[in-house]
C-alpha cells in the first residue's frame, strides 16, 4: 500500500462490513479498488475465486483486470471475477438457465435484434419514433426489474399501458427464440435470486466479497442485484461519486448511494478528496460550481498541484467563429508545447460539447488548419449494418447452434422469411429441442410451414451448406469475400443504395471486413471460429496523436492536458428541456464532469447568436458560468495586459516559423 494517502489506506483495510467510498474526480479510486483486491487475496481473507469486482463498461473492466494482474501474480489473478454487471448476469444465466426456462446455448439479442422484433409486433407502418419510444419504455420497465404484469400495474398513461402489453408479447417472442435481450441479463438473474432461496444462498457462497465501481451509475435493478448478492452482512465496497452522476436519462439513480445507508445501517463512509489530476484553480472552480447542488455527504476536492493559468472564457459571434478560435488556439498551444521531433502533441487536447451536432463546425475549422482529430461517438466499424449482416453469416457458419446469428442471416438479405414465420419455427424448434438452424433444415418441420416460406428456407440452407463446404478449403478472408457474393448481401446492398457512390462506400466496409480476417492461410470451421473470437476482442483503433472531439457524457473517466468546452450557453448547457422542467442538478453535474477532465488548462466558450430555421437567435451565456469564482476566470477583454502578452507571444512564434521556412 505504499503511496496511498490515509483515506485510501482506510478504504483498502476496511474488510468487515459494508463500505461506501465517495471518490471525487481524479482521486485514485481505481487504484484503491486494485489495492483492496490485492489486500483481500494476500491477507488470506478471501480466495481470489470468491471476489467479484463490477464495473460499468467492458473497457474499464479490461483495464482493471490488467492492473490487478500486474499487482497479483500467478493463478490468483485468473481466478478473480472482474466484469460488468451485465457480464455477471450472463454468467448467472449460463449456470442457472434451466431455472429460468432457457435452454443451453440461448441467444442474446442486441439493440438491432430487439428493435426488429418490436417493429414486427407493432401495427404495420409504425413510425421509427414510435418504435423507439416503445423500446425505451420496455427497457425502462426491465431496468426497474418489472415483469410485464408488474409494468401493466405500474402504468400511469395509455402509452405506458400499450408498452406493457407489447412487453408481454415481446417476451413471448424472445422465449420462442430461446433468447434474452441486454436488459434481461440483469432482470432475470435478479428475478431468480430474489425468488429462489437455494440459488441466492449458492451465489452468496460463490461471491464472498463484492466491489462495485461507479455505483452512482447503477439503476434500480442493478442495485437490487447488489443487495441480493451481498446479503444482510453486506460484505462489499461500493465506490462512487454523486457529483458525477450524469446518466439519469438511461435509468441511473444516484440516490442509490444514499439508499445504502438506510439498507445497511452499519455502512461506513470514507471520502477521497485529494485530486491527483487537476490544477488547484480548476478544482476551486469545480468545487464552487457543484456546491450549488444539494448534498447529503458534501466533499471538497483539493490538490497539491500549482494554481495554473486562469480559466479562459470566450464570447464568440456564432458557432463558426467559436470553432475558428478553438482551432487557432489548439494550433498555437500545440506548436508551443511540441517537444519530440517538433511533432505537436495533438492528443493532449480535447474539445467537449453537449450534443454531437456541435462537432460539424469544429471539424471544418480543424480541417482548414490541417489539425488531425478523432470524433468519438460515430458508428463503430463493427456496428455498421452491412458488417453486422456479414458477421451473422460467419457466426452461423462457425456455429450452427447460434440462434441469434441464424435470425439475422436468414433475413439478410430479405428472402420472404418474416418474424411471424420465425416465431413459429422457434416454437417448433423448442418442441423438438433443436437450434433454429437445425430446425430449418428438418424436412418434416418445414412441411408444417407455408410452401413459399419452406422453399425460401431451403434456398437459404443450400447457400449455408455450400459456404460451409467452402470454409473447409478457403482461408477466412477469401471465405468472407465469397460469402458477400453468394449470400446475396452485395446484390441487396446495391438495391438499397441511392447511387453508385453510396454503394461503393458501403461495399468498402465489406471489403475491409475481409481484410480484418487476413492472416495465416489456414481454413476450416475451427479457424473461422478462432478468427471470429479474435475479432470480437479486436482493438477497434486507437485515436493516436489526434485532437479528441467528444460529448461531455462520453468524456467521463478520461483526462486531458488541455480541455475546451464549447457551446456553454443557456438552452444548450444547461439544456433547454432541463431548464423548462427544473432539472438543473444533472446538467450542473455534467458541466462539473467536463471541467474536471482538464489537467492543466481549461477554456470555456459561448456564442452570442445562432441560426435556427433561417432566423438569427440571440443566445445568453450559461448561468453556470456565473457560478464559477470570478477570480479563477479570464474573460475576453477583462485583462488587457494578459491579452496583449498572449498576442505578442503569437507574433514571436509566427516570426520564428517564417525564419524556419526561409532557412530551408
Amino acid at each position: 500500500m505504499h503511496g496511498l494517502n490515509p483515506p485510501q489506506q482506510q478504504a483498502v483495510l476496511h474488510v468487515e462490513g459494508p463500505l461506501l467510498v465517495l471518490a471525487g474526480a481524479g482521486s485514485g479510486k481505481t487504484r484503491v479498488i486494485v489495492e483492496k483486491i490485492a489486500h483481500l487475496v494476500q491477507s488470506g481473507r478471501y480466495p481470489a475465486k470468491r471476489i467479484a469486482a463490477i464495473t460499468f463498461t467492458n473497457k474499464s473492466a479490461r483495464e482493471m483486470r490488467e492492473r490487478v494482474a500486474r499487482r497479483i501474480k500467478g493463478e490468483a489473478a485468473q481466478e478473480l471475477t472482474v466484469c460488468t454487471f451485465h457480464a455477471l448476469g450472463l454468467k448467472i444465466l449460463q449456470i442457472e438457465h434451466a431455472k429460468l426456462g432457457l435452454r443451453r446455448g440461448f441467444s442474446i439479442f442486441d439493440a438491432d435484434d430487439s428493435s426488429a422484433q418490436i417493429k414486427d409486433l407493432l401495427p404495420a407502418g409504425s413510425k421509427p419514433d414510435v418504435i423507439e419510444a416503445m423500446k425505451q419504455l420496455i427497457s425502462r420497465a426491465k431496468n426497474a426489474a418489472l415483469s410485464p404484469e408488474q409494468a401493466l400495474e405500474a402504468a400511469r398513461s395509455p402509452r405506458e399501458r400499450e408498452a406493457a402489453a407489447l412487453y408481454a408479447r415481446y417476451q413471448q417472442r424472445l422465449a420462442s427464440f430461446n433468447a434474452v435481450d441486454f436488459d434481461d441479463l440483469i432482470r432475470l438473474p435478479l428475478q431468480l435470486l430474489e425468488s429462489d432461496d437455494e440459488a441466492r444462498a449458492g451465489w452468496r457462497e460463490r461471491i464472498g466479497y463484492l466491489l462495485v465501481d461507479e455505483c452512482q451509475d447503477s439503476n434500480d435493478a442493478q442495485y437490487r442485484l447488489l443487495k441480493a448478492l451481498a446479503g444482510e452482512a453486506g460484505q462489499f465496497t461500493c465506490v462512487g461519486d454523486d457529483d458525477q452522476s450524469i446518466y439519469a436519462w438511461r435509468g441511473a439513480n444516484p440516490d442509490n448511494l444514499m439508499t445504502l445507508g438506510s439498507d445497511y445501517p452499519a455502512l461506513r463512509i470514507i471520502k477521497l478528496e485529494q485530486n491527483y489530476r487537476c490544477s488547484s484553480r480548476v478544482l476551486r472552480a469545480a468545487n464552487a460550481l457543484i456546491a450549488h447542488n444539494p448534498h447529503e455527504h458534501p466533499k471538497t476536492l483539493w490538490s497539491n498541484a500549482a494554481d495554473g493559468e486562469r480559466i479562459r472564457v470566450w464570447e464568440c459571434r456564432d458557432a463558426g467563429h467559436e470553432a475558428d478560435k478553438v482551432a487557432a488556439e489548439i494550433q498555437f498551444t500545440a506548436r508551443k508545447h511540441a517537444v519530440v521531433d517538433d511533432v505537436p502533441p495533438w492528443s493532449d487536447f480535447c474539445i467537449l460539447f453537449r450534443g454531437n451536432h456541435q462537432s460539424r463546425a469544429l471539424e471544418k475549422s480543424l480541417q482548414l488548419l490541417r489539425i488531425p482529430y478523432h470524433l468519438s461517438g460515430g458508428t463503430a466499424f463493427l456496428d455498421r449494418g452491412e458488417v453486422k449482416d456479414a458477421l451473422a453469416w460467419l457466426r452461423l457458419l462457425a456455429n450452427p447452434e447460434d440462434d441469434a446469428a441464424f435470425l439475422r442471416a436468414v433475413q439478410s438479405p430479405n428472402r420472404g422469411v418474416g418474424a411471424t414465420t420465425l416465431a413459429k419455427l422457434g416454437e417448433m424448434a423448442a418442441h423438438a429441442h433443436l437450434p433454429l438452424a437445425r430446425a430449418a433444415e428438418s424436412i418434416s418441420l418445414c412441411k408444417q410451414l407455408p410452401a413459399r416460406t419452406g422453399n425460401a428456407l431451403q434456398g437459404f440452407n443450400d447457400i449455408v451448406h455450400s459456404l460451409r463446404k467452402a470454409a473447409h478449403v478457403l482461408p477466412p478472408a477469401e471465405l468472407v469475400r465469397k460469402l458477400n457474393e453468394d449470400s446475396g448481401l452485395l446484390t441487396a446492398l446495391r438495391a438499397q443504395c441511392k447511387g453508385d457512390a453510396q454503394f461503393q462506400s458501403r461495399r468498402r466496409n465489406l471489403d475491409e471486413l475481409a481484410d480484418w480476417f487476413d492472416g495465416p492461410k489456414t481454413s476450416g470451421p475451427g479457424d473461422l471460429a478462432a478468427a471470429l473470437a479474435l475479432l470480437s476482442h479486436a482493438d477497434k483503433g486507437d485515436a493516436g496523436n489526434q485532437v479528441r472531439l467528444m460529448s461531455l457524457h462520453a468524456a467521463k473517466g478520461l483526462e486531458f492536458r488541455f480541455v475546451f468546452i464549447v457551446g456553454v450557453e443557456d438552452g444548450n448547457l444547461p439544456h433547454e428541456a432541463s431548464i423548462e422542467e427544473g432539472r438543473l442538478d444533472e446538467e450542473r453535474r455534467l458541466f462539473y464532469v467536463g471541467i474536471t477532465r482538464a489537467k492543466e488548462r481549461l477554456w470555456l466558450s459561448h456564442a452570442k447568436e445562432a441560426q435556427r430555421w433561417g432566423d438569427k437567435l440571440r443566445l445568453q451565456p450559461s448561468r453556470f458560468i456565473d457560478e464559477l469564482p470570478a477570480a479563477e476566470l479570464q474573460r475576453d477583454g477583462a485583462d488587457p495586459e494578459a491579452d496583449a502578452e498572449q498576442k505578442n507571444e503569437r507574433r514571436r512564434m509566427a516570426i520564428e516559423d517564417i525564419r524556419a521556412l526561409l532557412a530551408k
